[in-house]
């Protein structure tokens, strides 16, 4: 072999670091650092960043959930107490959204009517949340008879017209905001348990629930560390989908006259009140139904972007 062969044969021999593949414990390490893992929330997180209309309405909703808050109190005016003088003012430097037929200032009122709705929404989702995760868990879990007695109840409630529940109700507790948020929680949560149960029958017989049930593990401990901790995802759903329903039904209540009464207001009381003087005083219904229609627009559009967000089969 004369020296140029040599010399090629010890070229093709040189490999460099790039030319081997490092496998075992420390290639995993490797591998790992160099594509760190997304969990199911981060990704979900980053997917939903990337969707502009609900992060715009991720956005409205904080200022309106802010002006809400802060709203009442901005302008330094009491929106209860009247003032004759100013009755049916306009829009103006001192009252940014007019005054109504009894001199109130019309923000004040709107934000504290803002207030009052989106109370109303949260604590008849977390209400339904809670009760209908837990109804449905129980339903799953137990199976059998007690399933059957319990989905029956669940079937006597949805076949009865709604608003009849939400008008008993609002008579036996009185037109109150105690009585609005239990007329609307009646039979709200159970499409909630529903879903859950659904959800919990396609888990409850995977190994590690049945490793807990070998192993002596309680039911409610189960069905709390085990089952309901899977079901986040459609109960996160399922809330998003609910709140604007909350909000909307009941302003629509209050607007005919089914729901909140004086001294309580809210935006329903203050469009029925619009709708009544809105052929010379337009801005007093304006106003109201503007803030109401951007609240539930924020609302769904969010819904529907956290909804294509925690989708599993629309991950890439």
């Amino acid at each position: 072999m004369d020296d140029k062969t040599k010399t090629e044969a010890a070229e093709t021999l040189r490999f460099g670091a790039e030319d081997f593949v490092i496998t075992g414990a420390k290639g995993l390490m490797i591998e790992r650092n160099i594509r760190p893992g997304v969990n199911y929330w981060s990704d979900a997180w980053r997917r939903l960043r990337k969707n502009p209309s609900a992060m715009g309405a991720l956005g409205l909703i904080v200022i309106i959930a802010v002006l809400a808050i802060i709203g009442p109190h901005l302008r330094g005016y009491d929106f209860v107490t009247m003032a004759p003088q100013y009755r049916n003012q306009p829009p103006q430097a001192r009252f940014w959204f007019g005054a109504d037929n009894l001199g109130r200032d019309l923000f004040s009122r709107v934000w504290y009517s803002a207030r009052v709705s989106i109370l109303i929404s949260l604590v008849c989702t977390l209400i339904q949340m809670i009760f209908g995760s837990i109804y449905g868990g129980i339903m799953a879990y137990k199976g059998g008879v007690v399933d059957n007695v319990m989905m029956k109840l669940i079937v006597v409630l949805t076949s009865m017209p709604s608003l009849l529940i939400i008008i008993l109700v609002m008579i036996a507790l009185g037109n109150n905001i105690t009585g609005m948020m239990a007329a609307l929680c009646v039979s709200a949560w159970c499409e909630t348990a529903r879903q859950v149960r659904g959800q919990l029958l396609q888990l409850k017989n995977l190994e590690y629930v049945t490793a807990s049930k070998a192993l002596g593990g309680r039911s409610a401990w189960m069905i709390r560390k085990h089952l309901l901790p899977n079901t986040i995802g459609v109960l996160i759903l399922n809330a998003a989908v609910s709140a604007p329903g909350y909000i909307f039904m009941e302003s629509t209540l209050s607007f005919l006259g089914i729901g909140l009464q004086a001294p309580y207001i809210s935006l329903g009381t203050l469009i029925a009140a619009g709708q009544q003087t809105m052929d010379f005083h337009p801005y007093q219904l304006f106003f109201p139904a503007l803030v109401l229609c951007l609240t539930v627009l924020a609302v769904n559009l969010f819904g529907d972007g956290l909804r294509d967000a925690l989708d599993p089969r629309l991950r890439v």
